[in-house]
């Protein structure tokens, strides 16, 4: 369960008037499994998932509860006003994977295995940056992730090939099984398609639970690819958002 602390005055403006963020003073159910957050640019989304993730003790960058590194302080400060609510149980490990700074992290590693020649290891033992952007990524999932972990992920199919979001899929179903817990900011439909996941749509009306059929991603995409193969479609959904906007 995640829900909003108690607090005054100082939240006004940029992320507070978000509807998603306003929408956490009712609480927000996480699944025991996988819960995603889809939902517009703009839209919160990655914003909460940062915040949940510096709450947890996880760095704003990505990486675990034991990185420690900056490059840039830009993280707001819901992660201050937010309350994770945890039964007896609590993860044995836990990590924040964003493909945005994942080559910022990779650096981080390789800096402490000057120092610690072991600290590669729990990586698949070679440096991140001698592998391309969606093989690294699929590295620190298989390699790095164990049993019974907290696990967020911004945004994931940045980084990878429609195939390796298959990948990406199985390994998160070989943990889930493990007992561990993943909440995943996503706008892919390949991912979303995991079975019995909750997902929430951050939008206007704050946080919406929506059903695989009905979220956006997999409703723009099956519009997309149930025609024949020609732009009319393109055409179609250009001309609907081009009225709408």
């Amino acid at each position: 369960m995640l829900r909003q602390a108690d607090g005054g005055d100082q939240r006004l403006g940029y992320p507070w008037e978000l509807p998603a963020i306003v929408a956490l003073s009712a609480g927000m159910a996480l699944s025991p499994g996988v819960t995603f957050l889809i939902g517009e640019n703009g839209g919160g989304k990655s914003t909460l998932l940062e915040a949940i993730a510096v709450a947890a003790g996880m760095d704003a960058e990505g990486g675990s509860s034991n990185f420690r590194f900056s490059t840039r302080d830009s993280h707001s400060a819901l992660h201050g006003s937010i309350q994770l609510v945890r039964g007896a149980r609590r993860p044995r490990t836990d990590f924040f994977l964003r493909a945005e700074s994942l080559f910022t992290a990779a650096t981080y590693l390789e800096e402490l295995a000057q120092v610690d020649s072991a600290a590669l290891a729990p990586y698949g033992g070679g440096s991140l940056h001698e592998q391309s952007h969606g093989e690294s990524f699929l590295a620190v999932m298989i390699n790095r992730f164990g049993p019974d972990g907290l696990y967020l992920l911004d945004e994931p199919e940045a980084a990878l090939s429609t195939q390796n979001c298959f990948t990406c899929l199985r390994r998160v179903h070989e943990l889930v099984r493990e007992g561990s817990q993943f909440i995943i900011a996503t706008h892919s439909p390949i991912l979303l398609a995991y079975p019995g996941a909750t997902i929430y749509n951050c939008g206007e009306h704050g946080l919406e639970p929506v059903s695989y059929e009905d979220a956006d991603p997999v409703r723009l995409t099956t519009a997309f690819c149930g025609t024949e193969s020609d732009s009319s479609i393109c055409c179609s959904l250009i001309d609907r958002d081009a009225k709408t906007s």
